[in-house]
């Protein structure tokens, strides 16, 4: 009798192979289109995730595809469509080109690396990506998400994405993770970097917003340090650009049901401000690092109109690091820092650098 192995099979063992390093970043992840279909089949993966929502499986998957599945991807399809861009996603297309220019830079720091990108719910799957990686010949995998901010309900469901997908290997990768840069020096610079910018542009406002993504507070309440890594990045902005306690504000947003969030909440804060007599605002996003529907739709559209509407008259929306050399400089750091140890020198103009180079050509013309 013949029993079928639970593990994929493996290509024949060559001995003698030098290592292969590969960096994968990783993001939440997208519909594949702005429809009601599409936000449905991302809504289904991404809110049947355990460490999104923590309510009974039974209780929830009646919530879920009672409810939730049925009325909210009409409504999100319209606010994607708003935001979508010509070519694909925001979200996907910028993370797409931080991949392109983390192997450029790596290329010519003469790293021999591979880089490629996936999203932690939809396409492209971080299985997917892992597949393809090892196929190539990668035997040593950084993991690199692009959240700033360590939280469970993130970057802890980027380590189990990764484990399930190991589960079904019989010979595993070598695997490091990056959980967080929310206090890297070069991030906390280029992110002042960025909004000095926009200041000579604009002048500087009244009140600077620093809005990042919500969570439960019971989150907190258990142990996740999401809260606190938030304030910290808050904190190490403000005294890169010599802030004080008075001209900015930390909010969350996104916040969805009914249960108590991390508070001050971003639109309830920009309409008290708007109230108080704050007429000039500028409000960035800390803790993304692509725009996407979150920063788009939800801040530079809605929290914009929700501030004008309660009597303020400026809003200025500093935009996510996204193509930004200086960012890639940074995520360029933070790779290296984590693949400290590992080989990944190469000889400069050798076959393997050049490979290096056409992968990066070739992610860039891939759909």
């Amino acid at each position: 009798m013949t029993f079928k192995s639970p593990f994929q099979p493996e290509p024949k063992f060559q001995h003698g192979t030098a290592p292969k390093t590969a960096v994968l970043l990783v993001n939440l992840g997208t519909p594949d289109a702005p429809t009601a279909a599409s936000v449905r089949t991302y809504l289904a993966e991404f809110l049947s995730d355990p460490r999104v929502v923590e309510i009974p499986k039974p209780i929830w998957w009646l919530i879920l595809h009672g409810i939730i599945l049925r009325v909210r991807p009409k409504k999100s399809a319209a606010k994607y469509a708003s935001i979508w861009m010509e070519q694909d996603s925001p979200l996907r297309h910028w993370t797409k080109q931080q991949a392109i220019g983390l192997q450029a830079a790596l290329d010519v720091a003469s790293h021999s690396v591979v880089v490629r990108y996936a999203m932690r719910y939809g396409n492209p799957s971080m299985a997917q990506e892992l597949d393809q990686l090892k196929a190539e010949g990668a035997t040593r995998i950084l993991i690199l998400p692009l959240y700033p901010q360590y939280s469970g309900t993130t970057t802890a469901s980027v380590s189990d994405a990764v484990f399930d997908w190991g589960k079904q290997q019989r010979l595993i990768p070598e695997l490091r993770f990056v959980n967080r840069y929310h206090d890297h020096d070069g991030y906390i610079c280029m992110l002042g970097n960025r909004v000095r910018e926009s200041w000579k542009k604009t002048g500087q406002p009244q009140v600077l917003v620093m809005t990042f993504h919500g969570v439960p507070e019971r989150t907190l309440m258990l142990g996740d340090m999401y809260h606190c890594e938030c304030l910290k990045t808050a904190r190490l902005l403000a005294e890169n650009l010599g802030l004080t306690k008075e001209q900015y504000r930390v909010t969350f947003q996104s916040r969805f049901g009914r249960a108590k969030w991390l508070q001050p909440y971003t639109e309830s804060t920009l309409i008290a401000l708007a109230k108080a007599g704050i007429e000039r605002v500028d409000v960035i996003c800390p803790g993304f690092t692509s725009d996407c529907l979150e920063t788009l739709e939800e801040i530079d559209m809605e929290a914009r109109k929700a501030f004008i509407h309660a009597g303020g008259k400026q809003f200025n929306y500093i935009p996510c690091p996204n193509d930004n050399l200086e960012w890639i400089g940074v995520l360029r750091s933070i790779a290296e820092q984590h693949l400290a140890g590992w080989e990944t020198k190469a000889v400069p103009n050798s076959i393997e650098l050049k490979q290096s180079r056409a992968r990066a050509l070739s992610l860039g013309a891939k759909d």
